[in-house]
């Protein structure tokens, strides 16, 4: 029995261990997800988060933030530089086409508006709307915004994003004594801030046909 609890102590991982794992597993998801998304990126750090609230380490959450938010900018400013890149080839490239697959007419033309309205102001509410980022961003490449530019104002963007979806994971898992029903709860509750928009356009559509 002593030695069945010695090997049990020894496998499972310490709070240490877990954080010198997980964080750079979460900033490199995160950033993966910025320059191809298709990553839930938010419902990750909802889910580090709620795993922070549930572990003694000191600083666990702001660790958390401070990775996710360097993570997003970073993977922001390589797409953008990776955009402007195309927009001055004769040909483009297909990180420039990805970017314009992802952002529809009517979407892009929105965002050029607000833009020209507001300026760096749109770029902090396209990181916090679902599929917003994408089209913005293409308005500043259209907009031969510099990488500077882009950059200074994407900076409180990322940062009020992983807030955000921090914030999530931290009512989740201050609402379940357990880290696992934390992480669900906060999975649900950012795939519902993610499909709300979407249905409240399908929802307006249907009404005025």
């Amino acid at each position: 029995m002593k030695w069945w609890l010695a090997t049990a102590v020894t496998v499972v991982p310490t709070q240490s261990t877990q954080q010198a794992l997980g964080y750079p597993s979460l900033f490199l998801l995160v950033l993966i997800g910025a320059l191809v998304p298709v990553i839930p990126t938010g419902a990750l750090v909802s889910s580090a988060a709620v795993v922070a609230v549930h572990q003694t380490v000191p600083f666990a959450l702001a660790a958390v933030f401070v990775t996710a938010s360097l993570a997003a900018f970073c993977g922001d400013a390589a797409l953008y530089w990776l955009g402007r890149r195309g927009m001055r080839s004769e040909h483009g490239s297909r990180w420039l086409e990805a970017i314009r697959s992802r952002a529809p007419e009517e979407r892009l033309e929105q965002a050029q508006g607000k833009l020209a309205d507001h300026g760096t102001a749109v770029l902090v509410l396209s990181r916090l709307v679902p599929a917003g980022r994408i089209p913005v961003m293409l308005a500043c490449l259209m907009a031969q915004w510099p990488l500077r530019r882009f950059a200074r104002g994407n900076l409180p963007a990322c940062l009020a994003w992983a807030l955000t979806y921090q914030l999530i994971g931290i009512l989740g898992g201050s609402l379940f004594p357990e880290p696992w029903e934390g992480v669900l709860a906060a999975i649900v509750l950012t795939v519902l801030v993610g499909a709300a928009p979407g249905l409240w356009r399908r929802f307006r559509g249907t009404r005025a046909a």
